[in-house]
């Protein structure tokens, strides 16, 4: 495993960049610590009150959703939503994104945050230790001294079902935690975060010797020990990211399901139309909000992140006849949408064709 995923899967600080591509990419909140594969037991029926998903994760080669256009003067970025997790055994038929790159001048990925720590990787190695401590509720604490008993009976049915008796994340600070749980339940189900979209992307872009640009907002620590040992000490208010990961993995794996087979096979009305709870922006929120994030200069994080993957938008439109562009569907359609903002900007936006094919 190379150093930066090791650190994406440890520093608590990371799950800023987890969360941030964005609220939620392929590769968004994955679990927190890298850890022997466990044996979780078989659920058994009316186990704490939990349902039993008849939706069956669809498998096989799959078209995936039609292409958004976005366009000015004859210039088009062709956009394809993602969402995360899909299905496990998906194979994805990309024969039209595939004809799109190669047509196109550039391919612009989904943005992303890197972090720098004075020293590389050898600093980051011996850096390992206190980012494992730093996951950790501070002085010792368990979810159990944490939690209100309410929030903390919820997390033993939980626990229980998709974790055992896993002792070592009792310790752990609830957002990560509750990013544990998620994990676990996801490949309970029979979905994965495995980045199928953004590899058969890359892929494509090279048989086409397309470039592809990865826009990137990049934080220096000079000094990440004194970080750590910051955050291990702090408080974060991330009670409320918690019991929304707690409420998806309860009610909303079935939707999730469904969600995943909407995208896989094309169905991009019913995919827009399926609500299910968005922890995202909580988790975010929760650290943004630490003295640490605040100290740092990275409350404004997610406007940076969205200014750096515009600029690369409308730099791919003025300079090719056609490029290419992959982002999460929460930054295509809805609140957050990047598009949006093009929209307003005087840029033609349109959905995919409902019956494209």
């Amino acid at each position: 495993m190379s150093m930066t995923r090791t650190w994406i899967r440890i520093v608590p600080l990371a799950l800023l960049l987890a969360a941030l591509p964005a609220l939620a990419g392929p590769s968004a909140t994955p679990g927190f610590a890298d850890r022997p594969p466990r044996e979780t037991p078989e659920p058994e029926p009316g186990d704490g009150g939990l349902p039993v998903l008849d939706t069956l994760v669809v498998s096989g080669n799959q078209p995936g959703p039609g292409l958004w256009k976005v366009s000015r003067d004859g210039y088009v970025l062709w956009v394809l939503g993602t969402v995360a997790p899909l299905p496990k055994r998906m194979e994805w038929s990309a024969d039209e994104v595939r004809e799109r790159i190669a047509a196109s001048g550039v391919v612009l990925m989904a943005p992303k945050v890197s972090f720098k720590t004075r020293g590389g990787v050898l600093g980051g190695m011996f850096l390992l230790p206190s980012a494992l401590r730093a996951r950790n509720n501070p002085d010792g604490q368990t979810l159990q001294d944490v939690l209100p008993p309410p929030d903390h009976a919820r997390w033993q049915v939980l626990k229980a079902r998709y974790m055992g008796r896993d002792r070592g994340v009792e310790k752990r600070r609830p957002i990560a935690a509750a990013m544990e749980l998620r994990e676990e339940a996801f490949d309970r189900h029979d979905l994965s975060w495995r980045d199928v979209v953004g590899r058969e992307v890359k892929r494509a872009a090279r048989r086409s010797d397309v470039p592809v640009r990865e826009p990137t907002v990049t934080l220096q620590f000079d000094n990440a020990r004194a970080a750590l040992k910051e955050f291990s000490r702090s408080a974060v208010d991330d009670l409320a990211c918690f019991r929304l990961t707690l409420d998806q993995v309860e009610n909303d794996l079935e939707t999730l399901a469904t969600r995943a087979n909407a995208w896989a096979m094309g169905e991009v009305a019913m995919l827009l139309d399926l609500p299910y709870t968005d922890n995202g922006q909580a988790c975010l929120d929760a650290l943004l909000q630490t003295g640490l994030a605040q100290s740092r200069g990275l409350a404004d994080l997610p406007a940076r992140v969205e200014a750096t993957w515009l600029a690369e938008a409308r730099a791919a439109l003025a300079a090719h006849a056609e490029s290419f562009a992959v982002l999460p569907m929460s930054r295509v359609v809805g609140e957050r949408s990047y598009l949006r903002v093009l929209e307003r900007e005087g840029y033609g936006v349109e959905a995919p064709a409902v019956d494209a094919r």
